[in-house]
C-alpha cells in the first residue's frame, strides 16, 4: 500500500452521556462520538454526524466536540432527551446499569443527498450498531471510500439475519468477543469475512485483539495498565487501528499487508491503554442529579 497524507474520518451514529452514579457526574460518550474525538486526538481531521437532543446533555456534547475540534455541522437536532447509561467503576472497570437510547433511537438520522455528499469527502466513515442506520448502509457504501461498523458485544448483533443484512455493506466489521476463546473468535471472524466484510477485527479485552484479513489471523496482546477507568478503551483501540491503516494507505482496493496490520494493532493497543488513565471516555465531566 502507498502511504497516505493525513486522512479524514467521520463518526456517524450514536451519542450518549455516561452517568457515573457513584460520582454524580456525567461524561459525553457513545461509540461514534468517541471515535471522532479520539481521531482528533491522533491529529486526524474528524467529524461527528448524528441526532442530538434538545436538553442540556446534548448541548454539553456539542460544545465539548467543538472545543476538541470535531466538526458537527451535519448533525441534526430533534426534540427529546439524549440517551444515557448509568455506570459504576469497580476496581477500575466499568459496570453498566440502566440505560435509555434517547433521540438517536427514537428518531434515527435520515441522511439526505447533502449528507451523503458530505460523508463522501472522508476516507472512512465509522458507524455504530446503536444508531438505527442499517437501512442506509447500501447507499453509504456506494458513496464513501470505506466503512467500519462496530457490532459491540450483544448477541442480537451476532444473529445470522442481522449479519446478513449488515456485513455485505461494510469493509471492516468489529466485534467485542470476550465471551469466546481464541479458536472460537477466529472461526467467527472467518464466518463474518465469508459474509462479505473484507476485514474483521475481534477484541477480547485483557486477552488482546486480532484481525482476520481473509488469509491470516493477526493477533496482538493487550497492554497491561492499572486503570483509572476503562470507559472508551475499546473505541480508542478501533480509532487508532483504523487511522493507522489509513495512514499506511488502506483503501477498498488495497488490503493492508501483514506489516501494516501488525503496526496498527500494536499502536491501537497502546492508545487504548493510555485512555484507561482518564475518567470517562475522554473527560469533560458535568454534574448531574439522578
Amino acid at each position: 500500500m502507498r502511504a497516505r497524507s493525513t486522512p479524514r474520518v467521520a463518526g456517524f451514529g450514536d451519542n450518549v452521556v455516561d452517568r457515573f452514579v457513584d460520582r454524580g457526574v456525567l461524561y459525553p460518550g457513545g461509540n461514534c462520538v468517541n471515535f471522532a474525538v479520539y481521531a482528533a486526538q491522533l491529529g486526524v481531521d474528524s467529524a461527528y454526524v448524528g441526532v442530538l437532543g434538545t436538553d442540556d446533555e446534548a448541548r454539553h456534547i456539542r460544545s465539548t466536540l467543538h472545543l476538541l475540534g470535531v466538526d458537527t455541522s451535519h448533525c441534526v437536532v430533534s426534540p427529546g432527551a439524549t440517551g444515557w447509561c448509568d455506570v459504576r467503576v469497580v476496581d477500575g472497570d466499568r459496570v453498566f446499569g440502566d440505560w435509555a437510547g434517547g433521540v438517536v433511537l427514537e428518531a434515527p438520522f435520515q441522511p439526505t443527498e447533502s449528507d451523503f455528499a458530505y460523508l463522501a469527502g472522508f476516507d472512512l466513515v465509522h458507524v455504530s450498531a446503536y444508531a438505527g442506520l442499517e437501512p442506509h448502509l447500501p447507499a453509504l457504501r456506494a458513496r464513501t471510500p470505506l466503512i467500519s461498523f462496530d457490532f459491540s458485544d450483544e448477541a442480537e448483533q451476532r444473529d445470522p439475519a442481522y449479519l446478513d443484512a449488515v456485513v455485505p455493506w461494510i469493509d471492516l466489521a468489529i466485534f467485542s468477543v470476550a465471551d469466546l476463546d481464541w479458536t472460537e473468535a477466529e472461526e467467527f471472524a472467518r464466518a463474518v469475512h465469508d459474509r462479505g466484510a473484507d476485514l474483521c477485527l475481534v477484541t477480547r479485552g485483557e486477552e488482546g485483539s486480532a484481525l482476520f484479513d481473509g488469509s491470516a489471523f493477526h493477533r496482538v496482546a493487550s497492554v497491561r495498565v492499572d486503570p483509572v477507568d476503562t470507559m472508551g478503551a475499546g473505541d480508542a483501540f478501533i480509532t487508532a487501528f483504523t487511522v493507522s491503516l489509513l495512514e499506511a494507505g488502506w483503501t477498498r482496493d488495497g488490503r493492508p499487508d501483514g506489516v501494516a496490520t501488525g503496526t496498527a494493532l500494536t499502536r491501537a493497543a497502546r492508545f487504548a491503554a493510555d485512555q484507561c488513565s482518564i475518567e470517562g471516555a475522554f473527560g469533560y465531566s458535568k454534574e448531574f442529579v439522578q
